[in-house]
């Protein structure tokens, strides 16, 4: 595959041989970014679980301490007095049943997280098909089932993300942007992997973070020591 000039450059800051730890990582990721644009700060995290397994899956939430740096849109399934909680905590969309053809039939879906009243669920499992694939299907364990409607939002918004396991057992999720400082994106980095390694499978044999990485939108991944993280 071939790179951009700006990547080549980049790529040199970073020794592939090396485990960094989480400062100089956040520095070379920092000095690494070139694109025009507030890049977003990225760890994948490769994991020892296989997902087939039920009692391996890894699924969760937490709030990132400085936020992620994006404005994140939330549609909250709701009726009655949770409808109005919701409107006047900050919901971006509230609706019920007639946003189904919305989504299902226009493909309309200008919206980044989804919030469900448990009442709501079996009218958001038609969603499923197309909710479901974009890793945008509410979960009692992420906090977006609730009756709590008020706290998921305000959660959201302050910079609660998702963290789940893809096919190949990897988490990817954003840890902010490249313009913050470096003290920010090492503060969400370590809340992610607190909350990561609390979510370790009891029955998981053998090493849970087999490599942790963290990268820029455009730049070259860096590799950290996990031994750091005390798993």
């Amino acid at each position: 595959m071939k790179r951009g000039k700006k990547y080549v450059e980049a790529a040199k800051l970073v020794d592939r041989a090396t485990l960094y730890d989480v400062n100089e990582a956040v520095s070379i990721v920092k000095k690494a970014s070139s694109a025009k644009f507030d890049e977003t700060v990225e760890a994948h995290i490769r994991t020892g679980c296989d997902g087939r397994h039920a009692d391996q899956q890894i699924r969760g939430a937490v709030v990132l301490p400085h936020g992620t740096g994006k404005n994140v849109r939330v549609l909250v399934f709701a009726k009655n007095d949770k409808a109005d909680i919701a409107k006047e905590a900050g919901a971006d969309y509230v609706g019920a049943e007639e946003l189904i053809p919305k989504i299902q039939n226009e493909g309309w879906l200008d919206f980044d997280v989804v919030v469900a009243t448990p009442d709501m669920m079996g009218v958001v499992g038609r969603l499923g098909r197309v909710l479901g694939p974009k890793g945008l299907m509410p979960n009692p364990k992420a906090g977006t089932v609730t009756m709590d409607v008020a706290k998921a939002i305000k959660e959201i918004k302050a910079g609660k993300i998702e963290y789940r396991l893809d096919k190949s057992n990897i988490i990817h999720v954003p840890v902010g942007k490249v313009s913050f400082t470096e003290e920010q994106l090492a503060d969400n980095f370590q809340a992610l992997m607190g909350a990561v390694i609390k979510a370790r499978p009891s029955t998981l044999k053998g090493t849970f973070l087999k490599s942790v990485t963290m990268a820029s939108t455009m730049g070259p991944g860096v590799k950290l020591n996990t031994v750091k993280f005390g798993q």
